[in-house]
């Protein structure tokens, strides 16, 4: 019915052209800046704008910066690695409660039971700290912060924190909880230790080093020890 008439050999093709949208630019121009703007703001402020971010992600290691003629360690604001006392803190209000706890379903819970665990776990908190800074300070007087160090020996009530749950759970698993914490903590400690060093001595005694680090690695194993035996003993 409806016929499409061919075109002729050497007849001129009609030329067909697109209307012009007037949003086309507009759209366009919205959406280059809105991904150099605003997505690109958000990039910087997430990743980083230099090489600043790569460096200290991939290394893990502290940011420098001089202070009155010495490097000092820029504020954990600045420095996405910088240790921080949100975690030791939150452990060790929940190694309180756990001790309670386990204090309780032994049926020898008191109101002095969670003060006395309270100061047990703040004097075995101040004997780790004590141990990592006479450790640094015999190892060419180094001298970091003393939050860092304080932040470093509160992740031990997070090891202890697994083991007392072990142990609420099934009695047995304290036993293979608590070597395991113990092992976990001296490792970090160890290494936590070697990069501090690392960036705040050029020299010292590397088999004195190894000694001491040996010692803070099987010095977990009695401080969780007493920490993780829940009595209302000063010793056992």
């Amino acid at each position: 019915m409806y016929e499409n008439p061919r075109m002729q050999p050497g007849a001129p093709r009609p030329l067909t052209q697109s209307q012009p949208n007037p949003f086309e630019g507009a759209f366009y121009g919205a959406g280059s800046g809105l991904i150099r703007g605003d997505l690109g703001t958000y990039g910087e402020k997430f990743l980083g704008s230099s090489s600043e971010y790569v460096q200290s992600n991939c290394h893990w290691t502290r940011i420098t910066e001089p202070v009155g003629g010495r490097l000092s360690y820029r504020p954990p604001i600045y420095d996405i690695n910088a240790p921080d006392l949100y975690i030791p803190f939150m452990a060790f209000g929940t190694y309180v409660i756990l001790a309670g706890l386990l204090l309780g379903l032994q049926g020898r819970f008191s109101p002095d039971a969670v003060q006395w665990l309270f100061v047990k776990g703040l004097l075995g908190w101040s004997l780790q700290v004590m141990l990592l800074k006479v450790t640094l300070l015999s190892l060419g007087g180094v001298e970091p912060p003393l939050l860092d160090i304080v932040a470093y020996a509160g992740y031990t009530f997070a090891g202890l924190c697994l083991a007392i749950m072990g142990k609420i759970i099934l009695s047995y698993m304290y036993f293979v909880m608590m070597p395991l914490a113990c092992l976990c903590m001296g490792i970090f400690l160890v290494k936590t230790m070697k990069r501090v060093l690392s960036a705040e001595v050029r020299s010292y005694d590397s088999s004195r080093l190894h000694y001491l680090l040996l010692f803070i690695a099987f010095a977990q194993f009695p401080l969780f020890s007493w920490l993780g035996n829940i009595s209302l003993n000063w010793l056992f």
